[in-house]
């Protein structure tokens, strides 16, 4: 039976990957903070929004070719970027970057994943990005800049939402810590999950390889909660003279990733920032942060139609990618999603879920009428200015 037969959807693959991995790294992959209320939200309001259809078009042939920062795109979709991603499942952020570069997307290495920089970049070519949670030491900033250019990395992504660890009580509750420290009722659940556990024994233990080269010298005395890792004993809580300091040391792209409010939006295009990522981290840092999708439309009003604009919150297939592009996102970034499809089918996993994807884009592109993604914007129900 085709992949396509047994896993239509990502509700599909959700399924599955709840089936294969162990329920601690399930909490982890998740969670979001307090009540989680924000999941909820980010789902309420994209089904909220209503698009367009079109009628006696003709036969039409999409084309999902997007272009974003000096750079062609075989479709509006990226691969976001997700902390300790090799603990979701074996090797998380190579299969990524090999299934971008094959299918060309960007895909955005975290600070705080499994794997080196060095590593991922020649696997990601021209397609990788850096998101940078800031260390507080300009000497170990500009140490990890230069070792993401050196890899090839294109475009650098701040995040600015995370200014200090957050409670999710989920994973409080599966005694998770970063990296791991496995309790019998871990290896209990480990012992169930024999395709995970396989992996990871072939792979290694996942852990923060990054940031742990740099807090050698610091004295952490073991595993720390999920939310509080070693990270954050390096980074710090940027301002606007550490935006620009940053500015001035990165050549390449610029992203800013966490904007909800228009007037910041406002500030960072006049700081240089290349493009604004709107974001509200799905939830994992702020409860009481609004839908994503309903900051969309504020954020692209207040800096214009040329400043490009990325978007993440709650998306699941190709109809919420084309709502986020009518509401004035010229790009959508998906995280969890494609963890899911690792955790489900392993590493054929994020290519069948770019197949998906692909294949729901086309199909309301058709109801829609329309044959390019960025024909999407404004054609929602009732009619919106974006």
């Amino acid at each position: 039976m085709s992949l396509d037969l047994r896993y239509p959807a990502l509700s599909d693959l959700r399924a599955a990957c709840r089936r294969r991995i162990p329920r601690f790294v399930w909490e982890y992959l998740d969670s979001a903070t307090g009540q989680e209320a924000v999941i909820a939200r980010n789902r309420a309001a994209l089904d909220a929004v209503c698009l367009r259809p079109g009628i006696l078009r003709g036969p039409l042939e999409p084309d999902l070719g997007t272009r974003l920062l000096g750079q062609d795109w075989a479709m509006p979709v990226g691969v976001a970027p997700l902390g300790m991603s090799g603990l979701i499942w074996p090797r998380a952020e190579a299969h990524l970057a090999g299934m971008a570069a094959h299918e060309r997307l960007p895909y955005c290495l975290s600070t705080v994943a499994t794997r080196l920089p060095e590593e991922i970049g020649p696997i990601a070519g021209d397609c990788g990005w850096f998101q940078l949670y800031p260390p507080r030491d300009p000497e170990i900033r500009r140490d990890i800049l230069a070792r993401a250019r050196a890899a090839g990395f294109r475009v650098l992504v701040l995040t600015v939402d995370v200014p200090a660890p957050s409670r999710r009580e989920r994973q409080l509750r599966a005694r998770l810590t970063i990296p791991p420290q496995l309790t019998p009722a871990m290896l209990a659940q480990i012992a169930l999950r024999p395709a995970w556990a396989l992996g990871m024994a072939r792979a290694g233990r996942p852990r923060l390889a990054l940031m742990e080269g740099y807090a050698r010298s610091l004295t952490v005395s073991g595993p720390t909660g999920s939310t509080a890792h070693v990270g954050y004993l390096l980074r710090t809580s940027p301002d606007w003279d550490y935006l620009r300091a940053l500015r001035a040391e990165w050549d390449g792209a610029l992203v800013v990733k966490g904007v909800l409010e228009p007037g910041d939006a406002r500030a960072l295009v006049a700081e240089g920032v290349d493009a604004l990522w709107v974001s509200n981290h799905a939830g994992r840092q702020f409860e009481g942060a609004p839908a994503s999708i309903d900051a969309l439309p504020q954020v692209r009003a207040a800096v214009g139609r040329d400043v490009p604009v990325i978007f993440d919150g709650g998306v699941e297939g190709g109809l919420d990618i084309l709502r986020a592009l009518a509401l004035g996102a010229d790009f959508v970034m998906l995280g969890k999603a494609w963890h899911l499809a690792l955790g489900a089918l392993g590493a054929r996993g994020p290519g069948h879920l770019a197949s998906v994807l692909r294949a729901d884009l086309i199909a309301n592109l058709h109801q829609m009428g329309l044959e390019r993604p960025a024909d999407a914007r404004g054609r929602t129900w009732p009619s919106t200015e974006a």
